[in-house]
């Protein structure tokens, strides 16, 4: 299985490439980042690229694609709701259509959110514009599967890009075993993650194609 990773230097896109570089069954990864993740390996190839809304200088490198994981993804905080959709909805599709239009059976994979609004007229600015982007993945026919983790441990040195966050996770990281006892539906990791979206993309499961931790956690055990 040939994949690639957006979002690859992010706590979620770290434990993501993880799982892909430990599984037998993936034979290579390309990342797509803004700089080098810092990891040398027999089946990475890196990308590097700054604008993600445009991804026509990268044509041809994704042809023969078995599965796409976007994991790239900011914090709403500081953002307004149009700087907050390019960075969301624009580069998301923009990823999308590049990786489609080479492998019309692909496999996209959509870390959104624990609480993202499929309405989309919601008051909550980011749940909005998440859920936008799940409806618009959805509308294009393409295999996707959205993926609503709840709270997410990082493990094996995955670290957020976003200072709130790394506080927030090495204040509560030692919590995890009873969060996750109290709350096994709303609780996850980067490892069960990565597991996950290397499940769906094998077997490409029916039904429902929005993810839960309960679902993750099933899926990646």
């Amino acid at each position: 299985m040939n994949v690639v990773i957006f979002g690859a230097s992010g706590m979620v896109g770290q434990g993501v490439l993880r799982a892909c570089l430990l599984d037998p069954e993936v034979d290579q990864v390309l990342v797509v980042v803004r700089r080098p993740v810092g990891i040398t390996h027999l089946k990475l190839r890196e990308v590097l690229h700054e604008d993600f809304a445009d991804l026509s200088a990268l044509a041809g490198r994704f042809a023969d694609l078995d599965a796409c994981f976007y994991c790239l993804g900011v914090s709403a905080a500081g953002h307004d709701e149009a700087e907050y959709t390019r960075l969301t909805y624009d580069f998301t599709l923009a990823a999308a259509g590049a990786v489609s239009a080479d492998n019309p059976a692909i496999v996209f994979t959509y870390v959104s959110g624990e609480g993202t609004d499929s309405t989309e007229r919601g008051r909550v600015m980011w749940a909005r514009v998440k859920g936008r982007t799940e409806n618009a993945l959805l509308a294009t026919g393409m295999d996707t599967y959205l993926f609503r983790p709840g709270y997410i441990r990082p493990r094996h040195g995955a670290v957020s890009r976003t200072r709130a966050y790394r506080l927030t996770y090495a204040l509560t990281s030692w919590l995890y075993p009873v969060l996750h006892r109290l709350a096994p539906a709303h609780t996850t990791t980067t490892d069960h993650l990565g597991r996950a979206m290397l499940a769906v993309a094998r077997t490409r499961p029916p039904g429902d194609r929005v993810l839960y931790s309960r679902d993750i956690n099933r899926l990646g055990a």
